[in-house]
């Protein structure tokens, strides 16, 4: 376990990778069309709202649903290839965020600013708690397992393969779109729930720390960005609470779980078991 945090060093790797996709994301405007954008627009819901929201979130990292290892891998599989780090990285570092979250430890401090807890705290990681090694820690029932092992270990060399297959289907604009465009798209909308839900929006419950209700983060995220709902009651597979606060993340699973592909779906004990009025 992290005693201590280290200075923040810059991280080459990951500041010249992210420079690097953003830029080819540009050759977007010169590579349109409205199949690519089609394309891309299906596979960050693939990757993005079945992969990181529902894989990797609030399955992998809080339990919220149960679901058969198939379908577990298949969620876990789709996450990879949004490029946001393997399953064990990733649920290590949210499950460090939630244990601290706002605090010193928080891998994404929001005290420290917006641009820290959106981009920031990737391009300057402490080197200890980034590590492999420390992250396992946090992710022990994700390590015994070898295919998430194999996911992240091998996540880049999933998205080369996924790149090479747009590429022989469509040419460069399905290339730029269904991957550089994507993969942009794609982390600024995991990013704002790290920022923008930190400092915008309301509060319903005293979460102990400054996570926000933020709808507009909850439209690009498929329901994250009830982001306060979901610090008060981390397990609940429901973010969006309120009637009108729209979990399409949620709604989802309401559907997987009648084609009983996953079950045991975790709400909130004020949901589960209305307050009774009184006589």
């Amino acid at each position: 376990m992290l005693e201590s945090v280290a200075r923040p060093r810059l991280d080459r790797s990951n500041t010249i990778s992210i420079v690097a996709v953003h830029a080819v994301a540009v050759l977007g405007f010169f590579t349109f069309s409205w199949s690519a954008l089609l394309l891309a627009i299906g596979i960050w819901w693939v990757t993005g709202g079945w992969g990181i929201t529902l894989g990797f979130h609030r399955l992998l990292t809080h339990q919220s649903f149960s679901a058969p290892r198939w379908v577990a891998r298949a969620l876990a599989l789709c996450g990879s290839l949004a490029v946001q780090g393997g399953p064990v990285i990733w649920v290590a570092t949210h499950r460090l965020h939630h244990a601290h979250s706002d605090r010193d430890l928080d891998p994404h401090d929001s005290g420290k600013g917006f641009w820290w807890s959106h981009i920031g705290w990737i391009f300057y990681r402490d080197p200890k708690r980034a590590s492999f090694e420390n992250c396992k820690n946090y992710a022990k029932d994700l390590v015994a397992d070898p295919f998430m092992l194999f996911l992240d270990r091998y996540y880049i060399h999933l998205q080369i393969v996924l790149g090479l297959l747009l590429l022989l289907a469509g040419g460069w604009s399905f290339l730029v779109w269904g991957i550089f465009v994507r993969l942009v798209v794609g982390w600024h909308s995991t990013w704002l729930v790290n920022s923008a839900s930190h400092m915008y929006g309301y509060q319903t419950y005293d979460s102990r720390d400054k996570s926000r209700n933020c709808w507009w983060v909850a439209l690009i995220t498929f329901g994250e960005g009830w982001h306060n709902n979901h610090h008060a009651f981390p397990r609940s597979a429901r973010h969006g609470l309120r009637w009108w606060e729209l979990d399409t993340s949620f709604l989802i699973l309401r559907v997987l779980a009648a084609f009983r592909m996953v079950s045991d779906l975790r709400i909130t004990d004020h949901l589960r078991h209305p307050r009774k009025r009184a006589a």
